[in-house]
């Protein structure tokens, strides 16, 4: 058990800053997107154990890329996309999809609709959980903003002669 959320923190964080390297991120972005792509995958695991299915894990999952991602943009002032994207490729059911396929080439198409549909609910409960964080996000965070836009602002003046 505690052997599976080392491997999925570890594998978690280089799945996003290798990601994040083939899509070119900034390097000060990659270290912050690899712990939140890392932590997503705890939650995802942990929610795994307690729900068998597919949605609420992925659904949890991308809640804490949105909301992290969020945080680590406001930190790191980069724009969020730089955190949504290699984060979330490792929750994207492209296996799903890919089974999916390869069922319907070998004339097996309800066993292929049916793993459409598991495909196309994994993309909705991510997309909700986008959803839910921006607008978690939306009310949490604009005081963190102005707090260090008049931090910069305080420290700047300290600098001039």
């Amino acid at each position: 058990m505690i052997m599976q959320l080392i491997y999925g923190f570890v594998f978690g964080f280089l799945s996003s800053v290798g990601f994040g390297i083939i899509t070119n991120n900034p390097r000060r972005t990659l270290i912050p997107a690899g712990l939140v792509g890392a932590l997503s995958w705890i939650v995802y695991i942990i929610v795994g154990w307690y729900n068998h299915g597919l949605i609420m894990p992925n659904l949890m999952g991308a809640v804490v890329i949105g909301l992290l991602g969020n945080l680590f943009a406001i930190l790191v002032r980069a724009p969020v996309n730089i955190f949504y994207v290699p984060c979330l490729v490792s929750l994207v059911p492209g296996a799903i999809i890919y089974d999916s396929m390869k069922k319907f080439t070998l004339g097996m198409d309800n066993l292929a609709a049916y793993g459409f549909i598991k495909a196309l609910t994994v993309g909705m409960s991510l997309a909700i959980g986008f959803i839910i964080a921006e607008a978690i996000a939306n009310k949490i965070y604009p005081p963190l903003k102005r707090y260090l836009n008049k931090r910069e602002k305080i420290e700047n003046e300290k600098q001039k002669p």
